[in-house]
């Protein structure tokens, strides 16, 4: 009994003089959307001003971008590649959020949102995920879609039919 006291009086003395872990409450859902908000606002905004390095900072070095049209399937590197010539003019692209869904995993380490847009292609969507390297949350992966009206659909299939035709024949082989 004399030796399990004393080694239960060592391993207290043993634990408690050990550096103490700080353990960090987990930041409010709340306090994280409203983050993610200023990083795709100022994303958006970086755009719109042509500032390069700001934009494709907030782009994580494994990021994929996929636009519009269904050949645009880009990392960060061929986004970039595409991107900079608009940039480089001074003149990118400027995208305003109308609307931003925010969702939030519960380790609070990653966020999936969906946005609408007011764009020169007139109303999008855009839709991604985030997660939160350091301290800073960086866009993985953005997708950015035209919104067709369910009454257009038909206008808008007879357009692309022959473009489609052309570019499906690629995995008809």
């Amino acid at each position: 009994m004399k030796n399990f006291l004393l080694i239960l009086v060592l391993a207290i003395s043993f634990f408690s003089c050990k550096s103490k872990i700080e353990i960090k409450p987990l930041e409010s859902k709340s306090s994280i959307k409203e983050k993610v908000n200023k990083v795709l606002d100022g994303w958006h905004l970086a755009a719109s001003e042509a500032n390069y390095q700001d934009y494709f900072g907030k782009m994580d070095s494994v990021s994929v971008f996929i636009g519009t049209d269904a050949t645009e399937n880009w990392t960060k590197t061929e986004f970039e590649s595409f991107s900079k010539p608009y940039f480089d003019k001074g003149k990118a692209w400027n995208f305003t959020a109308l609307e931003r869904n925010v969702y939030v995993n519960n380790d609070r380490n990653f966020v999936w949102f969906d946005e609408l847009l007011d764009t020169w292609m007139g109303t999008c969507r855009g839709s991604g995920v985030l997660e939160n390297k350091n301290g800073n949350w960086l866009i993985k992966h953005y997708v950015l879609s035209v919104e067709i009206p369910n009454d257009d659909v038909q206008a808008v299939i007879l357009a692309k039919k022959k473009n489609d035709s052309i570019f499906l024949s690629r995995y008809k082989k």
